[in-house]
């Protein structure tokens, strides 16, 4: 018999924190290294692969083409101080390869649809369009203990 997951697991936490929140804040720099942040709503498969849908203009994905290294945080900022709970993660992002595209369109259409929206179409993330599919590949997960010091996620 297998036993149940912990649901105080940093794994658990992690999970509830990913589903209970709609925005990630992704960490980008340039190629001089001068550091940008945005929001970005997301979806995440596994909790190690996270996909939003950007334009190609914007200054995070130009950050992304010229260094695809970041780092993101997903919190929740209504949380009263001294109770906040989070998932951190340093990842290599890029557009999603059109191999890929329909796995990742799938995992970001479940939380779309969820949410009441309508589901993205490819043509809408390829082609001529100004939009494309994003992704961040964790390297590292981690959520902060009650002692402020980090503690992988599996």
């Amino acid at each position: 018999m297998t036993a149940a997951p912990d649901p105080t697991s940093p794994a658990a936490l992690a999970r509830r924190i990913l589903d209970a929140n709609a925005y990630l804040t992704l960490a980008t720099a340039d190629a001089d290294g001068r550091p940008w942040t945005t929001p970005v709503w997301f979806a995440d498969r596994d909790g190690r692969e996270f996909v939003w849908v950007s334009r190609t203009e914007r200054r995070h994905s130009h950050n992304i083409g010229v260094r695809p290294e970041v780092a993101l945080a997903v919190f929740d900022s209504t949380t009263p101080v001294g109770d906040a709970t989070a998932v951190f993660a340093d990842a290599v992002a890029g557009i999603v390869p059109d191999e890929e595209l329909p796995d990742a369109l799938a995992a970001f259409n479940a939380k779309t649809v969820a949410s009441g929206r309508p589901a993205w179409e490819p043509q809408r993330v390829t082609g001529e369009s100004a939009l494309r599919l994003y992704r961040a590949v964790a390297t590292e997960v981690w959520i902060i203990d009650e002692d402020e010091q980090r503690v992988p996620v599996p």
